[in-house]
């Protein structure tokens, strides 16, 4: 009974939806030889034109930008792990991609606006509330957006935002398309691959799999194997279904999981589903089942979402064991009494990571002092010097309404 409920309530969303964010993957827009998949894309241009004159918004997310670079400069496949080639292949490609949608859209009239996004367009709060405004603009507007990371200068401010490679806010399309959603209200989140769905093999538990099919957009299986229709909960059995990056993408089915954990958490739907057939998309918006469906049951609010997922993370606060228990009890602040040590550079206002002894993070927030006052805090077991120089609370490092608590795998 509660399984049929929830795919009435599916159903019901989807054909509901106003605001929508459509991803299409690597697989979709570029063929194997690099070119632009047009004969694959009319159909879906076609469809997304179709949506808009049924009045709802549309922000489409687009990988493809390097492959197609690629393919323009002749370039062995290869040549694209070398990061700089990456940058190069994306400089070139960018405009042959916009190009191509120009040719797709403008005869079903539909005007085009190019977002290249970086990662600090997400960190810096300013920088994150402009994003908002100007696309809230172009949707009043009736222009579709097309988002891409800017991959030709996204990687060189990394340093900049004191960001290590491994924690970037995103490092491929699945998840800034997640973040953009999120970010602007969005209902629903569309990530079209050329797989089904989040799979699992026939007849057995969910568990890791030997990976007997790879696909461009980074996903491997064993086949057959049975489709997954709908989530209300991403579970570590679920995550070991997902294995690594792919040849042409840099996104698998794990970052499509990442990707509909923050759709869930934004209270919107997310759909992974094949879009290398037919008429996906419409089945999608007109409530039949298609791919896997992510339904969220809570929400999470707009500041947590960008404390938790878009802000950088600029250091780490160690916690004891007493710490911890009274944070993740959930009515806690963080005591400057609980904290053993900081590491990394931050200033007040900045987010860190939390952390316990073992070094395992449970938790973030926004810090109400910089490092050097945290060290100075903790150093004297008092906080009046700091205190006194920041306006802050005696003895809170991190107010209870900045802290977010992390459900990691």
């Amino acid at each position: 009974m509660e399984n049929q409920h929830s795919e009435i309530e599916q159903q019901k969303r989807l054909r509901a939806a106003r605001r929508v964010v459509i991803k299409l993957g690597t697989g979709i827009v570029t063929g194997s030889d690099g070119q632009f998949n047009a004969e694959l894309l009319e159909p879906v241009a076609r469809t997304i034109a179709r949506l808009k004159k049924d009045g709802r918004q549309i922000v489409l997310v687009s990988s493809g930008a390097v492959g197609l670079g690629r393919g323009r400069l002749g370039l062995h496949r290869d040549r694209l792990n070398d990061l700089v080639m990456r940058q190069a292949c994306a400089a070139v490609g960018q405009s042959l991609l916009m190009h191509e949608y120009e040719k797709l859209f403008h005869v079903h009239g539909v005007h085009l606006a190019q977002v290249l996004l970086t990662e600090g367009d997400f960190v810096d709060r300013n920088r994150y509330s402009n994003l908002r405004q100007t696309m809230e603009a172009l949707l009043k507007l009736g222009v579709l957006p097309i988002v891409n990371e800017n991959d030709t200068v996204s990687t060189a401010e990394l340093d900049y935002l004191n960001i290590r490679a491994g924690e970037r806010i995103f490092s491929d399309n699945d998840r800034l398309a997640a973040l953009v959603m999120s970010h602007i209200e969005a209902d629903v989140l569309v990530l079209l691959t050329d797989v089904d769905g989040l799979m699992q093999m026939e007849a057995a538990t969910p568990k890791p799999v030997a990976g007997k099919m790879q696909n461009d957009d980074g996903n491997s299986m064993e086949s057959p194997g049975i489709l997954i229709p709908l989530v209300e909960h991403i579970s570590p059995e679920l995550r070991a279904l997902a294995l690594g990056p792919s040849e042409g993408g840099r996104g698998g089915m794990l970052t499509k999981l990442d990707a509909a954990e923050i759709a869930m958490q934004a209270g919107g739907v997310a759909v992974i589903a094949n879009g290398k057939k037919p008429g996906t998309l419409d089945r999608i918006f007109e409530g039949e089942p298609t791919g896997s469906v992510f339904l969220s049951k809570t929400r999470m609010a707009g500041k947590r979402r960008w404390i938790a997922y878009a802000a950088g993370v600029r250091g780490r606060v160690i916690v004891n064991a007493g710490a911890r228990d009274a944070l993740t009890g959930g009515k806690a602040s963080l005591l400057v009494t609980g904290v053993t040590g900081v590491e990394g550079e931050f200033d007040a206002a900045e987010v860190v990571s939390i952390v316990d002894t073992e070094g395992q993070e449970f938790a973030r927030g926004i810090s109400d002092y910089s490092r050097a006052d945290a060290e100075g805090m903790i150093g004297n077991g008092s906080s009046s010097q700091a205190g006194g120089r920041t306006g802050g609370r005696a003895g809170v490092l991190v107010k209870r309404d900045n802290i977010v608590l992390m459900d990691r795998k």
